[in-house]
């Protein structure tokens, strides 16, 4: 019965005599080309030329437009170094963050100033909840806040200054 050994030594030599058999035939291959290229007197820099021309691997030599190639990082995760171009959909660690510039990466500036932003009101950032009476019915003494849907005294109001609470603008 052969042994682990035994059989491993045969396997060596057969890979060895393998490796021997390729370069015999790659050997006979490339003095076939040289002797085709002295014949028909092609060079290398020939061979170069078309095989990095247009002929031949022109698929493969061309590059990806601008919009799928790839975009530096703009944010990073501090806890797992995960990093976002700010393009496509936000993952999950920044979606809910509400102030960013904490994520971004080291040398990149914010194109919008931190004081701007913040301070800036929105259209539909308002404080929810009761208001402040903005209007006053003269008449009856009702109020409203401006918000919702005008009260029937002010719905057909064509100058509603006239109802304005003083002190209010």
């Amino acid at each position: 019965m052969a042994t682990l050994e035994s059989i491993q030594t045969k396997i060596k030599r057969l890979q060895e005599q393998a490796e021997a058999i390729k370069a015999k035939q790659a050997s006979a291959s490339l003095e076939r080309i040289v002797d085709l290229m002295g014949k028909s007197g092609v060079t290398i820099a020939d061979i170069e030329a078309y095989v990095g021309g247009n002929k031949r691997g022109a698929r493969a030599a061309k590059k990806a437009p601008a919009s799928v190639a790839s975009v530096k990082a703009k944010y990073r995760d501090p806890k797992s170094g995960a990093t976002w171009s700010g393009r496509g959909r936000a993952p999950a660690w920044i979606a809910n963050a509400k102030n960013r510039i904490k994520f971004l990466v080291d040398g990149e500036a914010p194109s919008v100033s931190v004081a701007a932003s913040s301070d800036a009101k929105r259209k539909g950032d308002y404080v929810r909840g009761p208001q402040p009476a903005k209007y006053r019915d003269p008449n009856s003494g009702a109020t409203w806040s401006g918000r919702g849907r005008a009260p029937a005294w002010m719905a057909n109001a064509k100058d509603r200054s006239k109802f304005l609470i003083e002190g209010q603008a």
